[in-house]
């Protein structure tokens, strides 16, 4: 897919990096990401992927902006209070980036509707707050084998991984079961942060740039500012990849 004059332009200096260059951006071009949730990882995951030239982005989100999401979810401001919050990040990722195609999709997640969600994704963000609709995502990328990028947060603590289908652990290898829904505490600026190094693992994986987090877990700690890398591996007894 040949880049526009406009578009050399405005992508340049991620051009000029030689393990990327024009092929890296023109396979930017040519992709389809879901972003599952316009929360607080999927606003900051969704800024850095309409700014690096990702072709196409659907974001999929069911509920309504409240107050008490503005202290991290950067997409929404306070006179999208009320709106949905597809429709509000939507609206802001056209204007950053009137060169990409940008897909609301105001659906909640759920098992039946899921494939037909991601009908010509070639890769989702795991944006979500709770982990049966993790699960329902993890399941579905395996289905479909594009791969899942995972991120979570809780209070000061983010985690993310890449999943790979068949290749590399997936979400129930690490997290066998849902852990007990409820409203977490949440730093304003954990999510940007996992937010942005999902954002980054789709573009280097589009781009053909590793290592990605692949086989491990990445743990960042903003109280004490250290990132540890686990490692993991595939659990050959897994009731979604296992067997």
């Amino acid at each position: 897919m040949t880049l526009t004059n406009r578009e050399l332009t405005r992508y340049d200096r991620q051009i000029r990096m030689q393990e990327f260059g024009k092929k890296g951006q023109e396979n930017l071009k040519k992709a389809h990401v879901v972003v599952a949730g316009a929360g607080g990882l999927g606003s900051s995951a969704g800024i850095y992927l309409a700014t690096s030239g990702i072709g196409h982005i659907s974001i999929i989100d069911h509920e309504a902006v409240e107050l008490s999401n503005l202290n991290r979810q950067i997409l929404h401001w306070e006179r999208d209070i009320g709106k949905s919050k597809v429709e509000s990040a939507v609206e802001k990722l056209r204007q950053i980036n009137s060169d990409i195609e940008v897909t609301d999709i105001e659906k909640e997640i759920k098992e039946e509707n899921v494939l037909e969600l991601l009908k010509g994704a070639d890769a989702i963000v795991d944006c979500m707050d709770n982990f049966h609709t993790r699960f329902i995502l993890n399941d579905a990328a395996l289905k479909l084998n594009i791969p899942f990028f995972h991120g979570a947060c809780y209070g000061f603590e983010g985690r993310a991984t890449t999943i790979i289908p068949k290749k590399t652990p997936c979400l129930r290898c690490i997290i066998p079961k849902s852990p007990p829904e409820k409203k977490v505490p949440i730093m304003s600026t954990t999510p940007g942060t996992i937010g942005t190094i999902q954002a980054t693992e789709v573009i280097k994986f589009f781009a053909g740039i590793k290592p990605l987090l692949t086989s491990k877990l990445l743990i960042y700690d903003s109280w004490y500012l250290t990132y540890d890398l686990i490692k993991i591996e595939r659990n050959r007894k897994c009731p979604s990849c296992g067997g």
